[in-house]
């Protein structure tokens, strides 16, 4: 992912209100590892219960405004998240919901997914792959799948940003 400022990340957002944009909490951006992330998700120290995605789009960032669902007291689910789906870390998976942009955004209409909670996505495809996925392969194809699962999450957070801003 190309490393972005704060300027562009406010700037990227396309279900947000001013308000919002404006008070959106964002990620210490030094301490990314922009070579490594497919999007760039956080959740707003100051309201738990948002979070935000930027994924770059033809090039372009665009980012979304998400809520996360309250989990309640009962007890937690194993869950694959959509994006990374990942099947070895399946604990600390989400609902997260996002108001489309637009008028249809004016009216509620929103779209929800389960997405990892910290938003690791992008460290799950790169780690190796078990044995149950690539038997006793040699590296190359431990590479491919590792590639894969890369491309497929990058296909996967964009398809939903895209469905977040289409109007």
């Amino acid at each position: 992912m190309t490393p972005l400022t704060d300027a562009q990340i406010r700037a990227s957002f396309v279900n947000a209100t001013r308000r919002e944009v404006a008070q959106a909490t964002l990620p210490d951006l030094s301490a990314v590892r922009w070579d490594r992330l497919e999007y760039l998700g956080w959740r707003d120290r100051k309201a738990p219960l948002v979070a935000y995605v930027v994924v770059e789009i033809d090039d372009v960032p665009t980012g979304i405004v998400l809520r996360v669902a309250d989990r309640g007291s009962g007890p937690r689910r194993r869950a694959m998240c959509a994006w990374c789906e990942d099947v070895v870390e399946t604990d600390d998976v989400t609902l997260l919901t996002a108001r489309r942009a637009g008028p249809a955004g004016r009216r509620g209409d929103s779209i929800g997914t389960l997405i990892c909670a910290d938003f690791r996505c992008s460290t799950n495809a790169r780690r190796p792959p078990t044995s149950a996925e690539a038997g006793s392969g040699v590296a190359e194809i431990r590479d491919l799948l590792v590639a894969d699962r890369i491309a497929g999450l990058q296909e996967r957070c964009r398809m939903f940003v895209r469905e977040v801003a289409s109007r």
